[in-house]
């Protein structure tokens, strides 16, 4: 297959062509210093029509109906709210092989058959949070194709609620009803994020343990913050497999977004997300630097052993790693002092 141009991914992702959004997405996920250019490149080139999608983080514990929910949710949206809807799928990677199950889109059949639809599972590859590195320049490929709705689901452990949090707009979790406490093993932590809260599978036998369970999160919004003028998220009950409740809360989706962009929230939320974005790169980098320089390996190596036969103790050992990357790159000289 011919290597394509970045001018003509660019024309393509613009056109919405699916094979040249999907060769950019490949693109900005790799890690190869050469690509990493021609992505930045890529990203500068799409800038102007990225910004304007609904972006909006599915999490919740596994076994809430995620990819269920996105399968029916999506197709809603595109048969009777007209949107384009893509869908970033983050799965986890084998920690000692590096694979994905990306199973997710087995279970969002339905809407991967739609023209109107784009999934792309993405393993984490062993990224903290379970996020993949490149899902925000993802995020921005499919915007500049058009796609007005970006869904980005997490894993729904550890601390990957938190990174989806960091790029999305609005922050959807999804709880199922269980027996006993309804409350047992939801973070407080995470309960903050919330913007909207979504109790899934509420039909047949399991409609009234959802509505119990609706009842009891909307009391713990409520104590979580004892301040009435400070918007709490709604939770609203839903079923995928009957579609009821799902209006309901993609209306909630719709109502927090009016109220960023009525307070001017909108635009200070991204600029700070853009913040972070950039200093999680500028850390990433310096750690793949410290991690591949020839005088940091050799010394890792020495401190290793060191620390195998305690002559040397973490701290220590660490400034000895530091110092040595600095001998390395010579304006850093704060690893000196």
């Amino acid at each position: 297959m011919r290597r394509l141009s970045v001018e003509e991914l660019a024309d393509g992702i613009s056109s919405g062509v699916r094979g040249h959004i999907a060769r950019a997405i490949t693109l900005v996920e790799s890690t190869k210093p050469a690509h990493r250019e021609q992505a930045h490149e890529l990203l500068q080139r799409i800038a102007p029509l990225t910004g304007k999608a609904f972006r909006v983080g599915v999490s919740g514990v596994p076994g809430a109906g995620k990819s269920t929910f996105i399968n029916a949710m999506g197709q809603k949206l595109i048969e009777e709210r007209d949107h384009l809807v893509a869908v970033l799928a983050v799965d986890p990677s084998s920690t000692k092989t590096g694979g994905s199950i990306l199973g997710d889109r087995t279970r969002m059949g339905e809407l991967a058959m739609s023209e109107r639809a784009f999934i792309r599972p993405s393993p984490t590859a062993g990224h903290l949070g379970g996020v993949a590195r490149a899902t925000r320049e993802s995020m921005l490929v499919l915007e500049a194709a058009g796609y007005d709705v970006v869904l980005v689901e997490t894993v729904g452990v550890g601390q990957s609620e938190v990174a989806v949090h960091g790029m999305v707009d609005t922050f959807l979790m999804l709880q199922v009803a269980r027996t006993g406490d309804q409350l047992q093993g939801i973070k407080r932590g995470i309960l903050e994020l919330a913007d909207v809260i979504g109790i899934t599978k509420a039909d047949g036998d399991n409609l009234q343990a959802a509505r119990v369970s609706a009842r009891e999160l909307s009391i713990a919004m409520k104590l979580i913050s004892s301040d009435n003028a400070k918007r709490r998220a709604p939770v609203l009950t839903c079923s995928s497999y009957t579609g009821e409740g799902l209006d309901e809360v993609w209306d909630a989706v719709l109502k927090h977004r009016e109220e960023l962009e009525a307070t001017g929230g909108l635009a200070a939320h991204r600029l700070e997300q853009q913040r972070d974005w950039m200093w999680n790169m500028v850390r990433d980098e310096l750690m793949e630097s410290l991690r591949t320089a020839p005088q940091v390996r050799d010394a890792a190596r020495q401190v290793g052993e060191a620390l195998a036969s305690e002559a040397l103790s973490a701290l220590e050992g660490a400034d000895v790693l530091l110092k040595a990357f600095a001998d390395a790159v010579p304006s850093l000289h704060w690893a000196k002092q």
